[in-house]
């Protein structure tokens, strides 16, 4: 029980750490465009998510829904480049600072890193 709870406070710890980045740089540098890194991130984990659900409905049936499983890897991942790709981007086109870039990749980093350990620590065990 306590290297549960030990694990939620780390979780909780490095995830205000990754908030608190991207929050910053947005509001140290007055461009609240950084901001949608986090709904990038927030949104991430779901296709894996619905695609695993939706992928074997049915407890009889061992193989199947590889395809719907990968389409949902896939949606992830693109959500994850898309969330480092928008403020290079928007650095790029000076629409934000350099520094604010920095801040708001790694602060997008730490909270999708967060959410993703998050879902392996506390994965329940299916035993059949």
């Amino acid at each position: 029980m306590a290297a549960g709870l030990k694990t939620i406070i780390a979780l909780s710890f490095v995830l205000a750490i990754g908030f608190l980045l991207v929050i910053l740089s947005a509001a140290l540098f007055h461009n609240f465009l950084t901001l949608l890194v986090v709904a990038t991130y927030v949104i991430a984990p779901l296709p894996n998510w619905i695609c695993g659900k939706c992928a074997n409905p049915d407890d009889f049936i061992g193989e199947g829904g590889h395809a719907v499983v990968d389409f949902g890897r896939f949606c992830t991942g693109f959500l994850v480049v898309m969330g480092i790709a928008l403020p290079i981007l928007l650095a790029h086109c000076a629409l934000i600072k350099f520094p604010a870039m920095i801040m708001s990749i790694v602060g997008g980093l730490l909270i999708y890193g967060t959410i993703i350990s998050f879902s392996q620590f506390f994965r329940e065990e299916q035993d059949f």
